[in-house]
């Protein structure tokens, strides 16, 4: 169980970084423009999936409104995710002392 609870607080660090990301995007000066660009690029290094997944996210081949309506809507979702992780967390935190 102290695996678990270890494992969930690493998923809780990545969700939380990942919210803090899209939110600083949001803004869509300069600096969000290509803070999404480099971060968002940083994908493409995994092999195979890399290129696919970087399209995705962008909504196209490159950083666009389509980027930033999504990245809005990670905003919006992902902290209903913290919550259920933190819930979750918490749970396995009072089992296991």
């Amino acid at each position: 169980m102290f695996k678990e609870t270890w494992n969930l607080g690493v998923v809780l660090l990545l969700l939380v970084m990942a919210t803090a990301f899209v939110g600083y995007v949001l803004p869509w000066g300069q600096m969000s423009f290509w803070g999404a660009t480099v971060i968002t690029n940083l994908l493409s290094a995994i092999p195979y999936i890399g290129t696919m997944m970087v399209e995705w996210i962008w909504g196209g081949f490159s950083v666009d409104n389509a980027t930033l309506i999504r990245f809005f809507t990670f905003h919006f979702l992902l902290p209903f995710a913290v919550m259920g992780a933190s819930i979750l967390h918490l749970l396995f935190l009072h089992e296991t002392g």
